[in-house]
């Protein structure tokens, strides 16, 4: 699978567990994600999963559906905590398949920041 992007088992993102892996020059991640059921509309869409150094799945970061403010369109963020990294999720490059979504990054926290 190409780097930076999530496969979700269908094309309704909402609903889908996925699979992807994000690389960047200072971590590269295999993610695992998994939908949340959830009342709370602040709560994220799904769950993100990475390895720990000694194997075990553990949860860090989450996916949440946001809505354009001019437009109106929903979109995809996706955040991982413990590199301060932030990106959306949008259709791949060269791609038909929405269930195939790019992880395209847009800012990272430094420590004046957090």
């Amino acid at each position: 699978m190409t780097t930076n992007c999530i496969k979700f088992t269908s094309a309704d993102i909402e609903t889908a567990k996925g699979v992807g892996s994000i690389s960047t020059l200072t971590f590269d991640l295999d993610v695992t994600v998994e939908p949340v059921a959830s009342a709370n509309p602040m709560a994220p869409t799904h769950r993100v999963l990475g390895r720990s150094p000694r194997g075990r799945l553990v949860e860090c970061g989450g996916i949440w559906n946001k809505q354009n403010k001019e437009t109106g369109a929903d979109y995809y963020t996706l955040t991982i905590r413990d590199h301060g990294f932030n990106a959306n999720l949008g259709k791949a490059a060269n791609q038909d398949d929405l269930s195939l979504q790019a992880v395209i990054p847009w800012g990272t926290k430094t420590p004046r920041d957090a």
